[in-house]
């Protein structure tokens, strides 16, 4: 019995890993994680996008290309009042200086003048006088270059005033500028950024889709457009306004602008006259009627009078998406002509083809 007991405690204790029930166990966990290893790859694999959505995500980022496009015009303009601001306060402060010193300097001279004569009592220049009748002569003079000496004073203290407070001035707008400096560089490198995607997705394209991407679906219309110009036609919106007249003479001319950079390439933040983007081609559109709009989509829509959808005339500014990021300028027969993005030159195109925001008819 006690042999037994000691060779059961002499016997080799079995490892965990080597008993058969947990072999087993162990087997079909190996067996299971390579079936999901498998899986996992096949479920990884998954099939490439479609063309359309392909083409769906090429919109998506011109669409915030533009977005932030139109945040980095009004960031420009912004930066650009801010620069203007700070040149005026530097011009001033600059005057007010010049002023400023020369007001120190007759100060100085006086001062000088009232060291080598003032030290002597008035009794004294009276027995030293020529004469009293003389003397009283000097000494009316005196009070009155005194009275004209303070006013001099008073004014040397207001010019030192005002210089400081133009400098102040200055600085704040300095500060402002800087921001504004800040924020373009910002939005910049968003537009940049969203392109940059937009050129990634569009290289996937098959080369047809491309092409089409970057030269806009409605391409047709504008080479018709072109070809009725060069053709030599009275007036190129013919068999474009489809009967609808234009409201005014400066709507007239607007559109003949819109009409004229068909084909123009877009560039963003460009206003022309080589190139556009959507709200550089509308303002340059009115600048051309003789009507100053405001340089971005967000701000031209309140330029104007807000008209509906069924009351659109030529002319008219019609603006997309919720964030009020692109415009087009209406000319007549539920089309428009608008700078696309970027590889797709100002052409013709439907209202409907993007979502639809609102209008306004510039005064």
């Amino acid at each position: 019995m006690t042999a037994g007991v000691a060779a059961a405690h002499r016997k080799p204790r079995q490892h965990p890993l080597t008993s058969g029930t947990v072999r087993t166990a162990a087997g079909l966990a190996l067996a299971g994680a390579a079936t999901a290893a498998v899986a996992g790859g096949t479920a990884q694999a998954a099939p490439p996008p479609s063309t359309a959505q392909l083409r769906a995500q090429v919109d998506r980022y011109y669409q915030e290309a533009e977005e932030a496009t139109e945040r980095y015009n009004g960031a420009k303009e912004k930066a650009e009042r801010a620069e203007a601001g700070l040149e005026g306060l530097r011009d001033q402060a600059a005057r007010r200086t010049e002023r400023l010193n020369a007001a120190r300097n007759a100060l100085g001279s006086y001062a000088t003048a009232q060291y080598r004569e003032g030290g002597m009592p008035a009794s004294v220049q009276l027995i030293l006088s020529s004469s009293p009748g003389q003397y009283l002569e000097r000494a009316s003079l005196a009070h009155q270059a005194d009275s004209r000496q303070a006013i001099a004073v008073q004014r040397y203290a207001r010019e030192v005033r005002e210089v400081q407070q133009l400098r102040t001035a200055a600085g704040a707008r300095l500060t402002e500028l800087k921001q504004e400096q800040a924020d373009l560089a910002r939005h910049k490198h968003a537009v940049e950024g969203r392109l940059a995607q937009a050129r990634r997705v569009l290289a996937e394209l098959p080369a047809e889709e491309r092409a089409a991407v970057e030269r806009g679906d409605a391409a047709g219309a504008v080479r018709g457009a072109t070809a009725a110009v060069r053709a030599g036609r009275s007036d190129p919106r013919d068999g474009l306004r489809d009967g609808v007249q234009v409201p005014t003479e400066r709507a007239a001319r607007a559109v003949a602008f819109a009409y004229a950079a068909l084909g123009k390439p877009y560039v963003w933040g460009a206003t022309g006259p080589g190139a556009f983007d959507c709200s550089g081609l509308t303002q340059a559109a009115w600048q051309a009627a003789g009507v100053s709009l405001p340089r971005t989509t967000y701000t031209q829509i309140n330029a104007g009078r807000r008209v509906s959808r069924s009351a659109l005339a030529p002319g008219d500014l019609v603006f997309f998406y919720s964030g009020i990021s692109h415009v087009g300028i209406y000319v007549g027969g539920g089309k428009m002509i608008h700078a696309p993005h970027p590889g797709a030159p100002v052409r013709i195109a439907p209202v409907d083809e993007m979502p639809f925001a609102g209008a306004s008819r510039p005064m």
